[in-house]
């Protein structure tokens, strides 16, 4: 009897020690097993970084330029196929007119091609406006500034590129013998400007650089008509800017696959180069006054943000028409690609009779006028020639301008 109980007792004993055994290994926190599971528990996971998202629907020319290598006729092929029908009849020359096929984007973007996106790829909208299947129409290729048909779309951006345009080269070979009708493309003649009188302009410099929207004989001043409550803020006027080039029109006269005259059509990056990062050259613009003024030309709002020196010199106001453009342009040094080097000296607003810079306040000399006051107030805001310089202290080339009054002649004995 004994042994029969000793005997289930040592069963019961067993099977108490199993069912322990077994909870502990089942239990979380329990066991030397358990203890690495919790560690590795407690230790968040190491994604890897996602990429970042790209918008396709912002073209990179650096992307495909300075990543991909990509050379230009690789995309852009001269002329295009539409070359004829986007100018009409004499007006027509050799260029690039037409976005590149897909061919050459199927290369490296198929995927995007056939993403399933509605309505379309998001790809798609770098050139076509209306982005759907049923649509293929196009934006007007950045190249045709001239193409003026109202009925076209245009895409608004910033380009990558600047023009590289070497002014000291062409000032003396580019001149006007223009036809009744105005074909820019018969604009050339060699000129030299030794031949030029001193007092007028180079003959060279209307050819790419006309008065923008001129006054002329009319009464009304102003390309848009100031409000009410404008008070005594800045206006634009008519004839303030001078206009660039926006197309290749003026360019390919000489420089076309006929002539041979380097650069060709075909080297797109002979004269385009990319934008050199900002380099802080101020602007004497007012983003908010131009939105009060209502300013919504495009070629006066991109002319007037860039404008370094004076904000308000009017090109075809006062006697400014008849000074020679090298009085106050130094071209021998321009470098477009380094926008400072495009800034207008302040000297050259005295020149030979001293107009706005004289010896002497009682001379007449605006920017006398100007230093006078700054100098009695220092809040004083100068609005003879700028925008927002005006609020500034007188930088030192404004006072360095100023020449020395002449000696006093003593009497004669």
């Amino acid at each position: 009897m004994d042994s029969e109980r000793k005997r289930k007792s040592a069963i019961h004993c067993l099977v108490v020690f199993a069912a322990l055994s077994l909870l502990c290994f089942i239990t979380p926190g329990s066991g030397k097993g358990s203890a690495q599971r919790r560690v590795a528990g407690t230790q968040k996971k190491v994604l890897a970084p996602k990429k970042p998202l790209i918008d396709y629907t912002q073209f990179s020319h650096r992307t495909h330029i300075e990543q991909e290598k990509l050379a230009c006729d690789s995309c852009h092929k001269v002329p295009s196929k539409n070359w004829k029908e986007v100018r009409k009849g004499e007006a027509a020359f050799p260029d690039v007119t037409d976005f590149p096929e897909h061919a050459s984007c199927l290369n490296c973007h198929r995927q995007q091609f056939f993403a399933r996106e509605r309505p379309a790829p998001a790809i798609c909208a770098n050139c076509h406006f209306n982005n759907s299947p049923r649509d293929t129409s196009r934006f007007v290729f950045p190249s045709l500034g001239d193409v003026t048909d109202p009925l076209l779309q245009r895409r608004e951006f910033v380009s990558e590129f600047s023009v590289s345009f070497p002014h000291d080269k062409h000032i003396d070979v580019v001149g006007m013998n223009a036809p009744a009708d105005n074909n820019v493309r018969a604009l050339f003649v060699p000129v030299s400007l030794q031949e030029k009188k001193k007092d007028t302009t180079p003959a060279s410099c209307p050819v790419c650089h006309q008065t923008y929207q001129p006054q002329g004989n009319s009464s009304e001043e102003f390309v848009t008509k100031p409000p009410k409550n404008i008070g005594d803020s800045f206006w634009l006027k008519k004839g303030t800017f001078k206009t660039i080039p926006n197309s290749h029109a003026t360019c390919f006269t000489c420089h076309n696959s006929d002539s041979g005259i380097a650069p060709e059509p075909k080297d797109c990056n002979a004269c385009h180069k990319f934008r050199l990062p900002a380099q802080g050259a101020k602007v004497d613009f007012d983003a908010k006054l131009a939105k009060d003024m209502g300013i919504t030309d495009a070629v006066i709002a991109a002319a007037w943000s860039r404008r370094m020196s004076s904000g308000t010199f009017r090109h075809e106001g006062g006697e400014h028409p008849d000074l020679n453009c090298l009085t106050c342009h130094n071209v021998a040094t321009f470098n477009v690609l380094d926008v400072k080097t495009l800034k207008v000296s302040v000297r050259s607003c005295g020149g030979a009779e001293g107009c706005h810079v004289t010896a002497t306040t009682d001379d007449g000399g605006a920017l006398n006028f100007e230093i006078d006051q700054k100098k009695k107030d220092p809040a004083f805001v100068c609005t003879k020639c700028h925008i927002t310089f005006g609020k500034d202290e007188v930088p030192k080339n404004h006072s360095q301008a100023i020449p020395s009054p002449e000696p006093k002649k003593s009497p004669a004995s």
